[in-house]
């Protein structure tokens, strides 16, 4: 197995546990903080799962791009939607979650959590698919071995 590929694994697979637990268990629990303390949490939130997500964001992002470097990686359609998910999960990230946080540390706001679950379930998806992607390029890795 490559290191690129190692690499991917250990940075999508992290991400797609950790997106399905904020979707079914922290996003939800929004709700519920009050309204005289959401600041502070979300705040919380915000600071401490940024040191996670971020580091694990980006190997993501740079192995992703390094697959375009392996051989045959041009003629690999596979390797060119794996990146297009991860350059997804980062725009949907930038463009839709980020806005929605802004809005949401000032205090809560039930249109802008909307639009963060919205982002969300669509991150969910797009980590989903891109971990599904991997653990079967590793099987097929595996078995070349």
């Amino acid at each position: 197995m490559s290191w690129v590929l190692l690499g991917q694994l250990a940075s999508t697979l992290p991400l797609c546990g950790l997106i399905w637990l904020v979707q079914l268990v922290v996003y939800p629990q929004f709700a519920n903080v009050g309204t005289s303390q959401f600041a502070t949490y979300h705040r919380f939130h915000s600071n401490r799962i940024t040191w996670i997500v971020a580091p694990l964001m980006a190997l993501e992002l740079l192995s992703a791009s390094a697959m375009l470097l392996q051989p045959h990686a041009a003629h690999n359609a596979a390797i060119v939607v794996g990146l297009a998910l991860a350059v997804s999960a980062w725009g949907l990230t930038g463009l839709l979650a980020v806005p929605a946080h802004n809005r949401l540390a000032r205090d809560f706001d039930t249109t802008a959590m909307q639009r963060l679950m919205l982002a969300n379930t669509l991150r969910t998806i797009v980590w989903t698919l891109r971990a599904a992607l991997l653990l079967y390029w590793a099987s097929q890795s595996q078995g070349a071995a």
